[in-house]
């Protein structure tokens, strides 16, 4: 089973209010001590996992570099990023390779750097084209910059393009919400992916939009339903033009699937290196099922060389995952196939729970195999619980 790997680029040209990830503006000073650290980390993987039970001879099919901005690196710590992820795996020929992009800072330079690097899929946080919403969260681009750098990089031969939109975010409305879809549409790109905007603690427009205040424009937050409703609007938007929903938020044209995401959702292998990366590998130990890594969510921890902190997986754990990651997709969860996994006892364990949601409309069974209903993915978090809480004592 082919292993991905991830790269955490914790770097921004700027905070957006709505961020609750490990991300920051940092000077460009510390750049290189990061690189320095994520590449000896990629030099000491094998060695780590090993300690850890962990299997990591397997081939690269994929890559990934998250952020953060990674187009904020120079060339220079690109390369050295790719040239030592070259000399430690065994990189496919055909490997998906992704980077994420904030529109506006793929500069020549940088898009010369990612075609001698082998990037061949490029994802823009685009997250609207309408300039007073983009400005309103702190985004430095406006929609000619969306535009222009779609263009660009189908002119240096990076065609597989994703762009990232974000419903619920302040000012919009359900007319701005269908001009953003129809740019995204028009563009031609071969893969879409649409959020609802996270209200919670870990963001400085969430927290204001839980106090109720005028902060960061969060007086203009649309309400729940209206947010619901413009993913709902998406999802038929996008199905009819050709690129279909194949997750809860993310869709493609035909063999445009994100093959690196899809590892997480169908629990293949992958390494995570850098600021809040995950790891999760299969393991030599017969009494777990996998093994879990997570690094510091502090680039100062990170860098100062804290460990990975380790979590085995159970066999319990592991059917749960299978249920909770697996509904994420369109295609649902086979629950034949995961009877010849875990044994048909422990899938029966969960017939109750799975009765309850169908019941609900939350959910609904063809055959072998149970999907999420349109109701159900905007409720996914209180489906996906329900399988946690579900105590299965005969897993086999």
């Amino acid at each position: 089973m082919p292993l991905g790997l991830y790269i955490s680029v914790p770097f921004c040209r700027t905070k957006c209010t709505f961020c609750n990830f490990a991300s920051d503006v940092f000077s460009r000073a510390v750049f290189d001590r990061y690189i320095d650290r994520v590449r000896s980390d990629m030099e000491r993987s094998r060695e780590m996992a090993s300690k850890a039970d962990g299997i990591v001879h397997q081939p690269v099919d994929s890559i990934y570099l998250g952020g953060g901005t990674p187009t904020l690196l120079d060339s220079t710590q690109l390369e050295r990023l790719f040239v030592t992820i070259r000399q430690n795996f065994d990189l496919q020929f055909n490997a998906e390779i992704t980077v994420e992009c904030a529109p506006g800072t793929l500069t020549p330079t940088v898009i010369d750097s990612l075609i001698r690097c082998g990037v061949n899929r490029v994802s823009l946080g685009a997250q609207s084209f309408i300039n007073k919403e983009s400005a309103a969260v702190g985004r430095l681009h406006n929609r000619d910059t969306i535009i222009d750098d779609t263009g660009r990089l189908r002119s240096a031969g990076i065609s597989n393009i994703n762009i990232d939109l974000i419903a619920g975010l302040p000012h919009q409305t359900a007319e701005s919400w269908e001009e953003s879809l129809s740019e995204v549409i028009a563009s031609g790109v071969p893969h879409a992916s649409v959020y609802m905007l996270e209200v919670d603690e870990e963001s400085r427009l969430g927290r204001e939009v839980i106090a109720g205040g005028t902060k960061y424009h969060a007086h203009f937050v649309p309400d729940d339903e209206l947010t619901a409703d413009m993913y709902e609007h998406a999802c038929g938007r996008l199905n009819a033009a050709g690129i279909q929903q194949y997750e809860i938020s993310n869709f493609a044209r035909e063999g445009f699937e994100s093959q690196h995401n899809l590892k997480y959702w169908t629990r293949q292998p992958y390494l995570g290196f850098g600021v809040d990366a995950h790891s999760m590998l299969l393991t030599s130990n017969d009494g777990v099922e996998a093994i879990r890594l997570a690094n510091p969510d502090s680039l100062e921890r990170f860098v100062a060389v804290s460990d990975a902190v380790l979590t085995p997986v159970s066999r319990q754990e592991a059917l749960e995952e299978e249920f909770f990651l697996g509904l994420r997709l369109v295609r649902g969860v086979d629950l034949l196939d995961l009877a010849e996994k875990f044994g048909a006892d422990a899938i029966s364990g969960f017939s109750e729970v799975i009765n309850d949601f169908v019941t609900d409309g939350l959910m609904e069974r063809q055959g072998n195999f149970i999907t999420l209903t349109p109701r159900g993915r905007l409720l996914s978090n209180e489906v996906f619980a329900g399988f946690i809480v579900v105590s299965v004592s005969n897993v086999s």
